[in-house]
């Protein structure tokens, strides 16, 4: 193997510039000498003696045949090159712990990844990419990123078919992200699911590709969800989309259902003037906050009052559509309200969704979206 050498030691009348230079060859090098250290250490111990030192009857059996090929091994500081040791007429086979079998990157480096991934890093820039942070030695290659894709995929299949019978769902949030994928002009759809179980932990139970958000979609979903064993939930909040009330009263039809509050005052502002839309918003807050059902509906009644002196009736007559769906959660605890008014449990998370839409402007495959 082509021996590495470390920068000379740098003299007094060098400039300190230099060894900045020089510090990230010298971190790798010097890991890359400490792991070969140590797996010769490793061999040593399961020989029980030094190297060329005859054996004891009484050692373990087993002799040192050379080495393998020069193994490179990718970190977070760059990419450094080590000589495995080949052991033979040993009663274990030898298994290092510092460097596995077919381990080509450190844990630290294959998170790095799928945060990658996540950020906008299209398939094909990786390769350029992560030879530009490990080095040109890094072994990484277009097959080892597609390799890295479909065990995530694999994973996100085992994930979809897990048991849901030990959880206590107490309420679900629903809605669908909308992402450009396959060859239609449309957004593809993809449907997700987020319950809060009885502590008080939140998790995603489902997301699924759907033909935008129909009842059969939603309805293909939630018999999914029941089939695994998820409870009947107190309350499910979705936004205006009928198809969720229509599959939910099919499949779950003792849930009660919460209407989003913020898809309905983005509906009612926009059909308010713009001049007037500052102080038309003050007064759904004030609907959306009220302390109790009954100073809902007298805030209510003021905002219908205000939008028909200007002429918006439109917007009046919105907000009085779907009542009761609006204000269900005043029937559940009321430190859960800030909880239960909007979907906003599912935006959140999902922004990063639409980050890495916006980077591949469309996917091939609807399929891709979803696994990521």
């Amino acid at each position: 193997m082509k021996q590495n050498t470390l920068p000379a030691p740098l003299s007094a009348e060098q400039p300190s510039a230099l060894v900045y230079e020089h510090i990230e060859s010298f971190a790798r090098l010097s890991i890359q000498k400490l792991l070969q250290h140590v797996l010769e250490e490793e061999v040593e111990n399961l020989l029980g003696r030094i190297r060329s030192e005859r054996r004891d009857p009484d050692s373990p059996s087993g002799y040192r045949n050379g080495y393998g090929k020069d193994r490179r091994l990718s970190t977070s500081i760059g990419t450094v090159t080590v000589r495995r040791p080949r052991v033979r007429n040993t009663e274990e086979p030898f298994v290092s712990q510092v460097l596995p079998l077919f381990r080509r990157r450190t844990q630290e480096v294959g998170q790095l990844l799928p945060q990658l991934y996540l950020h906008g890093l299209s398939s094909g820039d990786f390769e350029l990419a992560m030879r530009g942070l490990l080095g040109e030695g890094a072994p990484l290659s277009a097959s080892s990123i597609a390799r890295l894709r479909d065990s995530w995929t694999a994973e996100f299949i085992t994930w979809k078919q897990r048991s849901l019978k030990e959880k206590q769902i107490v309420y679900v949030w629903v809605d669908g992200i909308y992402v450009k994928a396959g060859l239609e002009k449309e957004k593809a759809a993809l449907l997700v699911v987020i319950g809060a179980l009885a502590d008080g932990s939140k998790e995603v139970l489902a997301v699924e590709c759907g033909q935008r958000e129909s009842e059969a979609s939603w309805s293909l979903i939630l018999r999914d969800l029941k089939a695994r064993g998820m409870n009947c939930p107190r309350l499910v909040m979705g936004d205006g989309h009928l198809g969720i009330w229509s599959a939910l009263a099919n499949v779950y039809p003792d849930a009660s259902e919460q209407r989003c509050w913020n898809h309905r005052m983005r509906n009612v502002l926009d059909c308010v003037g713009k001049k007037r839309q500052g102080e038309a918003k003050e007064l759904l807050r004030k609907v959306m906050y009220a302390p109790s059902r009954k100073e809902a509906e007298a805030a209510k009644k003021v905002f219908c009052e205000w939008a028909r002196s200007y002429q918006y009736e439109k917007a009046a007559a919105l907000l009085d559509v779907d009542w009761d769906r609006m204000i269900a959660y005043y029937s559940f605890p009321k430190e859960h309200w800030k909880h239960l008014r909007t979907t906003n449990i599912i935006e959140s998370p999902f922004a990063s969704v639409r980050l890495r839409t916006a980077a591949s402007k469309r996917f091939k495959r609807v399929a891709g979206a979803t696994a990521m």
